[in-house]
């Protein structure tokens, strides 16, 4: 009997937050959310200098050992997606970054990379991870939701956080 090839699997593996894997990955997101924030308010994508100006600004830094840890989805072997985890402090890490390419959503892969996270949180000694969002990333709001996140007073003053979650280890 013929074989069929196996479906493509999922992998999450650490990568460091330079690589040109994680840049391209962090530009792909920070284009996603930015033009949508300016679409909703402004009727126009994001302004390709300070799209520049804002990519280059956050280089993600805080996502390297020891204190925090930058882990990449492939999906297939194609890098698909990222979460970031930076401690804050002994006891809470902070959830970051996390995205999924377009044509990766809808297959598991969000769940998978925050679950990661968790992990990681874990294992840099946190008992609490935290995060912020903003009002239109509905869907965000709706996986943390799902993956037993609770609404909580805000932990930062960022300009476009309008969420707060947080959740137990």
């Amino acid at each position: 009997m013929p074989r069929t090839p196996a479906a493509p699997a999922w992998a999450v593996a650490p990568e460091p937050f330079h690589s040109p894997v994680a840049a391209a990955l962090w530009r792909a997101y920070y284009t996603e959310v930015s033009d949508r924030w300016y679409l909703l308010h402004e009727g126009r994508i994001t302004d390709p200098e300070e799209l520049e100006r804002e990519v280059a600004a956050d280089t993600g830094e805080y996502l390297a050992p020891p204190g925090g840890v930058l882990l990449v989805a492939r999906y297939g072997g194609k890098p698909v997606g990222t979460a970031g985890v930076r401690l804050m402090d002994s006891a809470t890490a902070e959830l970051k970054r996390v995205f999924l390419l377009k044509e990766a959503r809808g297959r598991g892969g969000a769940a998978l990379l925050v679950t990661a996270a968790e992990d990681a949180a874990r294992a840099l000694g946190a008992g609490r991870i935290v995060l912020d969002t903003r009002g239109d990333l509905v869907e965000a709001r709706a996986l943390y939701s799902r993956l037993g996140y609770e609404e909580s007073e805000p932990y930062n003053d960022h300009a476009y956080a309008e969420h707060w979650f947080t959740k137990k280890l």
